[in-house]
């Protein structure tokens, strides 16, 4: 086994709810604390025994909301407490990898970070460990630096990357600057994308200095950058934290990271790409968990939950269950059915997208007891 980066420090922003998951995934008991996968861990637990062999145990971070801080806890007991950074509510992803990234600086000016979701799906943990280390000897470089997912189908779930000019970066065995970045597209564009083999899918995962991520945070978003910087200033020392946090914390920018800093850094060539040739997938919806667990084999039915009584007949699609009432399926094809003890899903996988927009509805009418 290869020893851990010696510089790296691993972030986990652990932050949303998955609203696309409901009623699974709530406000309380957000998408990244379950298991989504039968590994036995929820996502959080899995995403930290990747980074673990590349950064060490004591060189993760965590960054989530104060009232998921037990439960992060719960289920990583190795963390250091001074590498849980709390939100007093959330603020996009700019604002989350932003603080680890200016406290880290703070305690190490030289610091490379690496963000990694709480809640993606990755199977094939040699290669990514592959991916990550390329991925920081590019960023040693001065460039900011993503993992680009190598696209299996013209998916219309995901942003794109368009890679550009080769890079050639000593102890990186596959490199290239980024030309674009490219929104969700319809289609016929994603098979357009998928012939051209020119483009990734964008996993949100960006590597490279602190000081550098500070630099291209300071110059887009200088107003968020100064914040940030005051917390950083403020962090550690435990009495002055809370008030800074209550104080600077909710005036801070909404926006994600790949805005804030990803998409103008490749404007001025200071973004790479290194290509992930490793099974990825960030689980936005039911459809995209049910293929996960039947291995896109269409006609199966898959179950999750390990009190769920199931009996079923020439029914596909997927079943969780957080009841144990028995739950009969007749002949009904690429169903979502999800049981709770206070909220019952059925919806089809070709609509699982519109998930989202019940809880949209429940949050208009006030039904804030079942978010």
């Amino acid at each position: 086994m290869r020893e851990p980066i010696e510089d790296f420090y691993a972030v986990i922003p652990a932050g949303g709810i998955g609203s696309r998951l409901w009623p699974l995934s709530r406000a309380d008991a957000p998408k990244f604390l379950h298991d989504l996968t039968g590994s036995g861990h929820s996502l959080l637990r899995d995403t930290w025994d990747r980074l673990e062999p590349l950064a060490g145990a004591d060189r993760i971070a965590v960054v989530t909301g104060r009232a998921h801080r037990a439960a992060v806890e719960e289920q990583l007991p190795g963390i250091p407490d001074h590498n849980v950074f709390l939100e007093s509510e959330p603020r996009e992803s700019a604002a989350a990898i932003g603080l680890a990234a200016a406290v880290l600086h703070r305690r190490d000016p030289d610091v490379i970070i690496g963000s990694f979701s709480a809640d993606h799906v990755i199977r094939g943990s040699r290669v990514f460990e592959f991916a990550v280390r390329d991925a920081v000897e590019v960023a040693r470089e001065g460039y900011i630096c993503t993992i680009g997912i190598s696209p299996t189908e013209p998916s219309v779930g995901f942003g794109y990357i368009k890679r550009g000019a080769e890079l050639v970066v000593e102890g990186a065995r596959e490199a290239a600057l980024v030309e674009r970045f490219v929104e969700k597209p319809d289609l016929e564009t994603a098979k357009g994308y998928l012939a051209e083999r020119t483009y990734l899918w964008n996993a949100g995962m960006f590597i490279a200095k602190a000081s550098v991520l500070l630099e291209e945070l300071a110059l887009n978003e200088p107003e968020l950058h100064a914040g940030l910087m005051e917390l950083a200033e403020a962090w550690d020392d435990r009495e002055r934290r809370g008030p800074a946090v209550d104080r600077i914390w909710p005036r801070l920018k909404k926006i994600a990271i790949d805005y804030a800093v990803a998409e103008p850094a490749a404007e001025r060539g200071r973004l790479a790409v290194v290509p992930g040739h490793f099974d990825w997938d960030d689980v936005g919806d039911f459809a995209s968990l049910t293929k996960l667990i039947t291995n896109g084999r269409k006609n199966d039915l898959a179950v999750l939950g390990p009190k769920a009584r199931v009996l079923s007949d020439a029914a596909s699609g997927i079943l969780v269950s957080q009841t144990s009432r028995v739950i009969s399926l007749v002949g009904v094809k690429d169903i979502v059915v999800v049981d709770t003890p206070d909220a019952l899903l059925v919806t089809t996988v070709e609509n699982a997208q519109r998930v989202k927009g019940v809880v949209e509805s429940l949050k208009v009418t006030g039904r804030g007891d079942v978010l």
